[in-house]
């Protein structure tokens, strides 16, 4: 059987999600939900320094509560490998484990883990115990040792794109340009804060460690924690049946997860760490804050003649991790001369980490802000500056895109929006004491993939069994691979189990960077494809079949059809192989396949998500409140498998996106060097009060298939340019420009 295009509509049918029934009735089982007997519970104890050594460790009164089994600490623990901060298969959040020396290189880290009967004797006898030690002096604020800054190694996330890119003379060229920007924008350390915190449980069963992580990555754990102790891949089994979200946070494996495995092992019995919300903010990464500074040379009608883009953040010290800050501003626009840098600055802080749209969406805030800068400086309308510097294709790559759907993003949304009745000049609208502003931003996200594997199996009943470890994080992942697979097979979706989250599953990448559907997703039309390719030689070989000795060649698939080319032979899946089954010949038919994508750079095409964002914004001139009213944004991000889902997604990330213009900011203190707000009492996210009601659509969008399903990504392109588009609303409501988010009363009083 040829291969054979995926056939469902660019933009799939609304489905509810399947997993929905088990979570509002609480039936889901997420990692900390588990049951098992004898369970023990661990509890860390954090420093109270920001950098020195521990001098000495007194446990003995937390020893003496009943109910305490065990305490470890650096001078105890079990000694664990040395494994680097990345991994083929898995990386760990932080390359420095800890309880494994007397070092402490940030407030918070764990110095001692106590295993208790439950968890409340273990959080009592944590506070008992005292800790002494020699203090050295510390660094938080990145900003303040800038001249300690250096140019990023790498940049680790999926693509891993060069830290520095420069084409033409950007220098020189910005010197002569009519019009000059130099400008700098800012964006604080902001947390993930999932709804459901970060948990583990680990069994042992002789050799073999099973363990119950709330988790964006089943092989990661594995991979890691297998490192970490010394011991095979095959005898670590990760399983994450359903995580309450994730957002980047649960991509890599922290501490927690390898000791949850290293106490069960001490204590004999099954164990659970559960990281309450203050410890969730120390433990397992945050977006690191950034320093962009932006550039712009252009003609007196707003063409880009040189764009400069650099951007520096802060890193811990024993890491070196960076976000794509700038990766996007080599892409968006037409530009001759271009050049972007990311820079490191190490603190006393934990490792940062991915966070939804990691470097894209503080990236764009400063793009897209600027880029509204340059319309006001050249008299020009927002959306008409942008049509002007409009890529047709990839300049940085120097590639055609697979397709490209930002120009009907740009209308269609402008015209639900009403763009056009828009007054150009400041403070032009007023409703009584509130000025009225309205903004826009382009958005994009690259089309980033890695292998995956799957697994379909045809049941003589007419049922398909498919796997693959991926996740299901609340995004309508479970649902949507079902919908392939129901596609690909011509069932109905009821007919189709999809098993995930088990390292006993076929491999599955990472569910981050918008990759899941496009790459498990194809895996899994590929699986099917060749189980349907297996039912077609079983019926092409059956004297029964009305396929008898047809060509192979010449059998497609409509449907659950097999229609043998130019004949009227034709017989459905199903029933050959209930034929079959009833005859005792098959128990059904099992394929596995697994999608290999191009490396990065041997891609005939740029693959990228567009959208454009408009907002109107009402700012109270008296007291400054800002109050989102009303969000227009069309996207195009190749074919929607479930449109329900999908734009539940955007919605989900544009919401995101208002608070990471208006709300969010981790605090440090830089004489303690800790974060401050570490529980959501402080730590500010938007509220239903504070969203408006949200158009957000998808446009059609058809071209050369990014893979095999033809789908990109959806998950992160909704907060990309949100927050640009708040801050440039804010801007035309009062005339002021907030360069740093997020966006304060200060900001519009001051």
């Amino acid at each position: 059987m040829p291969d054979r295009p995926f056939t469902a509509p660019l933009i799939g049918p609304p489905l509810n999600r399947l997993d929905g029934h088990a979570k509002v009735t609480g039936s889901a089982r997420y990692a900390t939900d588990q049951v098992f007997e004898n369970l023990a519970h661990g509890v860390f104890v954090e420093s109270s320094i920001t950098a020195g050594r521990i001098r000495s460790i007194d446990i003995a009164p937390a020893q003496a509560v009943a109910g305490v089994l065990a305490i470890l600490t650096h001078e105890n623990a079990p000694r664990l490998q040395q494994v680097g901060q990345q991994g083929q298969s898995g990386r760990p959040g932080q390359s420095h484990m800890v309880l494994q020396d007397e070092r402490i290189f940030h407030a918070g880290q764990y110095v001692a883990l106590v295993l208790a009967e439950s968890i409340d004797v273990a959080e009592y006898a944590a506070t008992l115990i005292r800790v002494a030690y020699q203090p050295e002096v510390h660094q938080v604020l990145f900003e303040d040792h800038l001249d300690q800054a250096y140019e990023a190694p790498r940049i680790p996330l999926i693509g891993t794109p060069p830290v520095t890119s420069e084409r033409g003379d950007p220098d020189t060229i910005y010197g002569r340009a009519p019009v000059r920007l130099d400008l700098t924008y800012r964006t604080p350390v902001q947390h993930h804060v999932p709804l459901e915190a970060h948990g583990t449980t680990a069994v042992w069963n002789g050799d073999e460690v099973t363990i119950h992580d709330s988790t964006q990555h089943v092989y990661g754990v594995r991979s890691v924690v297998a490192k970490y102790l010394g011991i095979p891949e095959d005898n670590v089994r990760a399983i994450s049946t359903f995580t309450g979200g994730a957002f980047g946070s649960k991509g890599s494996s922290w501490p927690h997860i390898t000791f949850a495995a290293v106490a069960a092992r001490q204590v004999g019995r099954p164990v659970r760490i559960w990281l309450s919300r203050r410890q969730s903010f120390v433990g397992a990464g945050h977006r690191a804050p950034t320093l962009q500074q932006i550039r712009i040379g252009a003609d007196r009608d707003g063409r880009l003649l040189s764009l400069v883009h650099e951007a520096t953040a802060h890193t811990s010290p024993y890491d070196e991790f960076c976000d794509a800050i700038a990766v996007t501003t080599r892409t968006l626009y037409s530009c001759p001369n271009l050049r972007t840098a990311h820079r490191l600055v190490k603190v006393n802080i934990n490792t940062p980490t991915a966070m939804r749209a990691p470097g894209e969406a503080p990236g764009l805030f400063a793009l897209e802000s600027a880029m509204d800068e340059l319309a006001h400086a050249v008299d020009l309308d927002p959306l008409e500056l942008r049509l002007r510097n409009y890529a047709k294709t990839d300049e940085d790559e120097g590639k055609a895109y697979t397709s490209k759907a930002l120009l009907a993003c740009y209308g269609a949304a402008a015209e639900r929006f009403g763009w056009s009745a828009r007054p150009r000049q400041p403070r032009s609208l007023r409703d009584s004491r509130w000025l009225i502003g309205q903004g826009m931003a382009s958005a994009v996200y690259p089309g980033k993939q890695s292998p995956a594997s799957a697994r379909v199996r045809l049941l003589p009943d007419g049922r398909a069994e498919v796997a693959s470890a991926t996740h299901e994080l609340g995004t309508g992942g479970w649902t949507a691979m079902t919908m392939i697979a129901a596609e690909t097979l011509g069932l109905p979706v009821d007919k189709v189990t999809f098993r995930y989250g088990d390292t006993h599953l076929p491999n599955a990448p990472v569910s981050a960077g918008s990759q899941s559907v496009a790459c498990v997703g194809s895996a899994i039309k590929l699986a099917a494809d060749k189980a349907l390719a297996q039912v077609i030689a079983l019926a092409v070989a059956d004297p029964s079949s009305s396929l008898y000795q047809a060509d192979p060649a010449t059998v497609e698939v409509r449907g659950a059809d097999l229609i043998a080319r130019g004949s009227t032979q034709k017989e459905a899946w199903p029933v050959i192989l209930t034929r079959l089954g009833s005859r005792g010949a098959i128990e059904g038919v099992e394929a596995n396949a697994t999608y290999q994508p191009p490396k990065p750079d041997e891609r005939p095409n740029s693959a990228h998500a567009f959208g454009a964002h408009f907002c109107e914004v009402r700012v109270a001139e008296d007291t400054g409140e800002v109050q989102v009213s009303r969000w227009t944004a069309g996207f195009g991000c190749g074919r929607i498998i479930n449109a329900k889902t999908a734009h539940s997604q955007l919605i989900g990330a544009i919401v995101w996106g208002i608070g990471m213009a208006l709300h969010e900011e981790t605090s440090l203190d830089p004489h303690l060097g800790r974060f401050m707000n570490r529980d959501l009492a402080e730590y500010l996210v938007p509220v239903s009060a504070d969203i408006p009601l949200i158009d957000a659509f998808f446009v059609e969008e058809d071209g050369p298939a990014v893979d095999p399903i033809g789908a990109k990504n959806v998950g992160e392109i909704g907060i990309c340019g949100a927050a640009a588009a708040i801050a440039n609303a804010v801007y035309h409501a009062t005339g002021k420009r907030v360069r740093d988010l997020p966006i304060r009363i200060e900001s519009i009083l001051g």
